[in-house]
């Protein structure tokens, strides 16, 4: 679904989820250029139970994907413990032999460890590892050969294009999806709850935590003992973060620290395109074959109706109403925001 033509616009490539082999045949049925996916273990920054890939269906995975000239790039975007280093590299190991095209890491260590496969695999640096400057980026190209990195979602747009001006690393970044408290690789709030943190086994507020308690005309939701949130009945219950919940502060009761909100970056994707952006992520690897359907066939027609502006064949670019209203359907929260990307006060 891709567009054919050869545009002399700079269109990015299209980056969507996969948690499973039907949500990555569902990207790329519906036209994401390459997808992210992770193996079934604390490598993986998403590892939630009954989600992601074991050899096999990632064998099948990626040959789906490659048949269709597709790319499939393997988060291994967690860090490393002490006494368990030889599982982070057998995950290394394993993305090279079943052939992906580009492993996203984010731990110094590890990316030194992938170099080995520099011929076979590209490496990508992980929006985990936390790189804001085009001094951090430069360091892991001249160090371990990277060739794109993702960005955290701290930047302006201005920031960005600072970024690309001063590396030749691709520059990859979020287009659509959950926000976090936009501190990727450095949060410890699961962990200072739970023990357990994405960073270390996968998974901000592991399941094994998480508690659903209902009460009259109420339902609690608790990670591992502390209240998160208290939702009416008739509200839709989200699942516990700690950095999405609703707490008591000065005698009021709202979202202390983020309010559920997704980001959607379709009106400025002219912009983004202009700056030399490489590639557009989707967030989501926890989500629905069905939302990585809707939203990679949205943002799909975006990116081809953005390519079509720049070959002169068609008007300015305009955001189609329908894209809107089909992103809302699976937006987190009650509202859409461009995030860092737009922040006026500076």
């Amino acid at each position: 679904m891709s567009s054919s033509a050869s545009p002399t616009f700079p269109v990015p490539q299209l980056i969507c989820p996969a948690g499973s082999l039907p949500a990555l045949k569902a990207a790329v049925d519906h036209g994401a250029d390459a997808v992210y996916l992770g193996f079934k273990n604390d490598t993986n920054a998403r590892n939630f139970a009954g989600l992601n890939f074991d050899p096999k269906n990632l064998a099948e995975g990626v040959r789906y994907a490659q048949e269709r000239k597709r790319e499939v790039l393997l988060a291994i975007n967690t860090f490393p413990q002490a006494g368990r280093v030889d599982e982070w590299r057998r995950a290394v190991d394993g993305a090279a032999d079943l052939g992906v095209n580009a492993v996203i890491l984010a731990d110094v260590g590890l990316l030194e460890y992938a170099t080995r496969y520099r011929d076979r695999l590209h490496l990508h640096l992980s929006v985990q590892g936390s790189a804001t400057s085009y001094e951090a980026i430069n360091f892991a190209q001249r160090e371990f050969g990277v060739r794109r990195a993702v960005l955290p979602r701290v930047l302006t747009l201005a920031q960005v294009e600072h970024v690309i001006n001063n590396t030749s690393v691709e520059i990859e970044v979020f287009g659509f999806g959950s926000l976090c408290v936009m501190n990727e690789g450095r949060c410890w709030l699961s962990s200072y709850a739970t023990g357990e943190s994405p960073n270390t086994v996968g998974a901000c507020s592991p399941a094994k935590y998480v508690q659903w308690i209902e009460k009259p005309g109420a339902m609690e939701t608790r990670l591992n003992g502390i209240l998160i949130d208290r939702f009416a009945s008739n509200e839709p219950a989200g699942y516990p973060t700690l950095c999405k919940g609703r707490f008591a502060v000065g005698g009021e009761t709202y979202y202390a620290i983020e309010e559920p909100t997704s980001l959607n970056v379709l009106e400025i994707l002219p912009q983004i395109a202009a700056i030399g952006v490489k590639a557009i992520k989707v967030e989501g690897r926890q989500r629905s074959p069905a939302y990585v359907a809707q939203v990679t066939r949205v943002l799909r027609a975006a990116l081809d109706s953005l390519a079509r502006t720049g070959e002169g064949k068609a008007s300015p670019y305009r955001v189609d109403p329908s894209w809107m209203s089909e992103l809302s359907k699976v937006s987190e929260g009650a509202h859409a925001t461009l995030g860092a990307y737009n922040r006026p006060w500076r």
